[in-house]
């Protein structure tokens, strides 16, 4: 059972009712209809506003399960922008969470003999990946989301205006500001990153 119908699909007789239940009045069609066209752009927008890749499933469900509570309030048409609400809300959430407990290191991967080129793209991949993710927390969460819409989603500035309820402006000058911010922090990880190259 996926996420949706785990979400949807209403609780036997009897059963005990989990916490996190969709009402039954919600209009389980264009619920449906949502989550499938938004399941993904909620994901990436998780991930983006740091969520830990391990936790994002659970956020993800979060996000759609207040949506369910909210859906007779959302106009048509303005779904994406309430998900990057709640998105943006919940993320905050889970960043707080994981400074409590702080990240444990990289996993091992496993491999006893010597990496094969599969292994280099993995590890460059995660390399790459941990960089950005260090560039996005250090912009503030209003220069963050701007950035993650524009650069990462590659939504119009008028569609982030849109999503996040700013005018045309105030995107363009989060932009400049989170561009430059990142342009320096990836210049200083990467000066970092090569001192102790050989």
């Amino acid at each position: 059972m996926n996420m949706f119908d785990a979400a949807t699909h209403p609780t036997p007789i009897g059963a005990e009712r989990p916490t996190e239940s969709i009402p039954v009045a919600v209009d389980q069609a264009r619920l449906r209809v949502v989550v499938t066209a938004h399941h993904g752009f909620v994901w990436r927008s998780l991930r983006r506003l740091g969520v830990r890749e391990a936790d994002v499933d659970d956020a993800a469900q979060k996000v759609f399960m207040t949506l369910s509570r909210k859906l007779a309030d959302v106009s048509a048409g303005g779904e994406k922008a309430f998900l990057f609400a709640i998105a943006t809300r919940i993320a905050a959430n889970e960043r707080r969470s994981a400074m409590r407990k702080r990240e444990a290191p990289i996993e091992d991967m496993g491999v006893d003999g010597p990496a094969d080129d599969s292994m280099h793209r993995e590890l460059a991949r995660r390399d790459a990946r941990a960089m950005l993710d260090l560039a996005l927390d250090s912009l503030t969460p209003e220069l963050r989301e701007v950035f993650v819409l524009f650069e990462l989603e590659e939504l119009t500035g008028a569609e982030v205006a849109e999503v996040i309820g700013i005018p045309n402006g105030t995107v363009a000058s989060r932009l400049r500001r989170a561009r430059e911010e990142i342009t320096l922090v990836l210049k200083r990880l990467q000066s970092s990153s090569g001192e102790g190259t050989p």
